[in-house]
């Protein structure tokens, strides 16, 4: 990502153009390979003096047009005769794009804008053609869109092997699926119930000015996300942000007082810290990465909770384990992430279908390798934010015919699988669990 995508004294840095400009360097980098969270990591931290509204602007219109990219690119496929020979200029191009979708009646700001933010592309060289590009759009806006709708990949705006995956695994739900995860996701609290009730955190929101809703006595979906800094409670250590499907991993593990706990891929901490708010456990929190693993730290030490937590993989049984087994395990493993991509748009078009094989075998090994730790009569919680049965019904299949030993319990809804869809309410997640026969 540039340092300085535009000159700062012809854009003025709380305009939309430069706005414009930062989203399209993030969105070129998603397009040449990198994730949305680095890109834009990277543009705070090259951009220190963005307002929150600035800030705010540029995810809105990074993750805006990611989500509609199959639809971008689909239109922008009918505008071009050529190649661009800029990555940023198509990205700035597809940002202009959701922002006409999102606000017609603001075109000719939209196209103004997105024309002086590419004055910062090329040394300007770019201007008419960013501008006639839309303004081709805008007149051609009807059969255009009307082409788009007969596409599969730009209506549904997800690659064409998901919907087809999808199709195949979920026939009567398919299409709400796709069209979750083209919208915005929710905001759900946690209460951390060691410091305070539902009763008493819905009462401090609402003289806070922010609305919600208890989902349970432990989940606030609030009617609008706020910034963490507005939430009362979040820096005291009474609340923490954490989808409702996520949510649930916690209380089926049902860990009770005095057992001894693994978390195996536990950044950046939500579920650990769940289950310690529920259970007086001794609790190991593992993950490989050692940034990520720092984040588990913070979280714990924000809500006041005590456990120990490595670097490690989890797999490398030598490098962490002290030959102590544990009665619970929480199994959450890398997958493809397919339940979340409203929160992460990119993964959609990062992703390849070869992928699917490659997370599966890299969580069977997870898993094979945690049963040597997991004590006689002890249970481990296996879960994803996948919607892949490769990731999920089949690998769990798979791992009981090799372990002759395991059990599967039931998990909700007198399944022994618990696939949850994305909704409105939630994300999409799966679990299951099993227990060593003594």
């Amino acid at each position: 990502m540039l340092a300085n995508p535009m000159p700062a004294d012809t854009i003025p840095p709380d305009s939309l153009a430069y706005a414009l400009g930062l989203a399209s360097d993030a969105v070129a980098a998603v397009i040449a390979g990198r994730n949305l969270d680095t890109a834009l990591a990277d543009c705070w931290r090259s951009h220190p003096a963005l307002t929150p509204a600035s800030r705010g602007a540029v995810q809105d219109l990074a993750y805006g047009a990611l989500r509609r990219y199959g639809r971008g690119d689909f239109l922008l496929g009918r505008l071009l005769r050529e190649a661009l020979p800029e990555i940023r200029l198509r990205a700035l191009l597809l940002a202009a794009l959701y922002r006409l979708a999102m606000r017609p009646e603001d075109a000719h700001t939209t196209v103004d804008q997105a024309v002086a933010a590419a004055g910062g592309i090329a040394r300007g060289r770019f201007k008419a053609l960013v501008n006639g590009v839309l303004r081709n759009y805008l007149r051609q806006r009807e059969p255009l869109e009307a082409a788009a709708d007969a596409d599969e990949t730009a209506r549904y705006q997800h690659p064409r092997w998901w919907i087809a995956a999808l199709r195949k695994n979920y026939p009567s739900d398919w299409e709400s699926i796709l069209a979750v995860g083209n919208t915005r996701p929710p905001m759900t609290l946690r209460i951390n119930r060691r410091r305070s009730d539902a009763a008493t955190s819905l009462a401090s929101l609402r003289e806070s000015g922010i609305a919600g809703r208890a989902l349970d006595d432990t989940a606030i979906l609030l009617d609008k996300p706020q910034p963490v800094d507005r939430i009362p409670g979040f820096a005291e250590g009474r609340l923490s942000v954490q989808d409702g499907g996520a949510q649930r991993a916690a209380p089926l593990l049902a860990a009770q007082d005095g057992m001894r706990v693994l978390d195996a891929c536990a950044a950046p901490g939500g579920k650990s810290a769940h289950l310690l708010e529920l259970a007086d456990v001794e609790l190991l929190a593992l993950d490989a990465d050692a940034g990520r693993a720092a984040r588990i730290t913070e979280n714990l030490d924000r809500l006041g909770l005590q456990g120990e937590v490595r670097a490690a993989d989890c797999r490398t049984l030598d490098a962490w384990w002290d030959g102590r087994p544990f009665q619970r395990i929480l199994a959450d493993v890398p997958c493809t992430a397919s339940g979340v991509v409203r929160r992460h748009p990119d993964i959609k078009w990062l992703r390849r279908e070869s992928d699917i094989a490659g997370f599966a075998r890299s969580q069977a090994e997870i898993i094979d390798a945690l049963w040597r730790v997991l004590a006689p009569g002890g249970r481990m919680l296996y879960c994803t934010c996948s919607l892949f049965p490769q990731e999920n019904a089949l690998q769990l299949a798979a791992f009981a015919s090799r372990h002759g030993d395991a059990e599967r319990l039931v998990t909700g809804e007198d399944s022994l699988d618990f696939q949850l869809a994305p909704q409105a309410e939630h994300d999409g997640f799966y679990y299951a669990l099993l227990q060593k026969r003594a």
